[in-house]
């Protein structure tokens, strides 16, 4: 037979183990939500970008520099894409080392920092300088590239070897796909 004295000292050893549990477990998620705060303040470069189709040597295949993510052959797919501080500031080729754009496929295009639009547009606009400023890419898509859908992701990194990924929705109308049949071309 378990006497009183012996319960009322198992209850409280009970209540002493609970107690180290909770605050244990407590410890754990503090720690826990530490880690996913220092992994969010890590994060010095918030990207942006969407695709356009381009023109080309040739000429080109459609209105140029419209949204699109239908494209045949040879046509040009034009990236561009908008690289921000923490305080939402674009930044410039000062500020970043390199930007490249990785096709699902292995190959690899580096980005440029120019004004846009160009200066050849900005002439046949009537325009004294430049509307904006942003990073692009260009994939001239090959003549024996497979049809169907490519993922892509865009890596910048800034002067100081931080570096920072950005993919699409992983949604088909976000990725490019490329179309059967052979592109026209105007001047």
């Amino acid at each position: 037979m378990v006497s009183n004295r012996q319960l009322i000292k198992d209850g409280i050893l009970m209540k002493l183990n609970a107690e180290a549990l909770r605050i244990a477990a407590l410890s754990v998620a503090v720690l826990g939500f530490g880690q996913v705060s220092a992994a969010q303040e890590a994060q010095k470069m918030f990207i942006e970008g969407d695709i356009v189709r381009g023109n080309t040597p040739n000429g080109n295949t459609g209105p140029v520099c419209v949204l699109a993510n239908q494209f045949k052959r040879r046509e040009n797919v034009i990236f561009r894409i908008r690289v921000r501080n923490i305080a939402g500031q674009p930044l410039d080729d000062k500020n970043i080392k390199s930007i490249v754009v990785e096709l699902s496929d292995g190959k690899r295009y580096p980005a440029e920092y120019r004004a846009r639009p160009p200066v050849a547009v900005r002439a046949a606009l009537g325009l004294t300088g430049p509307i904006d400023y942003f990073w692009s890419a260009a994939w001239l898509i090959p003549q024996d590239y497979p049809t169907g859908s490519l993922s892509y992701r865009v890596v910048a990194t800034d002067m100081q070897g931080n570096t920072q990924e950005w993919t699409p929705f992983k949604d088909l109308r976000s990725l490019p796909v490329v179309m059967p049949g052979d592109v026209e071309y105007t001047k």
